[in-house]
């Protein structure tokens, strides 16, 4: 099972969030290429091991979360709140 520390509620069952995809993609300007736009919806890497995610805990606190995990274990390293962080837009 995995469980996700969310910074508020304590520790919940993954059912609770809903994921949002990865924490590092950045959204290309409005005036953007066609091809970044294209590669930004339709291009995604699938890495093996450690990962940053956006996940958003909709069935409690309704915060967003930076949650660190290893994709090949489902072990999850960390969480934290998504508007504290600093690289965020």
């Amino acid at each position: 099972m995995l469980v996700i520390p969310c910074p508020h509620c304590g520790p919940r069952n993954h059912d609770e969030f809903s994921y949002a995809g990865d924490a590092a993609l950045r959204r290309p300007a409005p005036d953007a290429p066609l091809a970044e736009w294209n590669a930004y919806v339709y291009s995604r890497d699938n890495p093996r091991g450690g990962h940053r995610e956006l996940w958003r805990h909709a069935f409690g606190c309704g915060a967003f979360l930076i949650v660190e995990r290893d994709t090949r274990t489902h072990e999850v390293r960390a969480a934290s709140f998504a508007a504290t962080e600093e690289s965020r837009p």
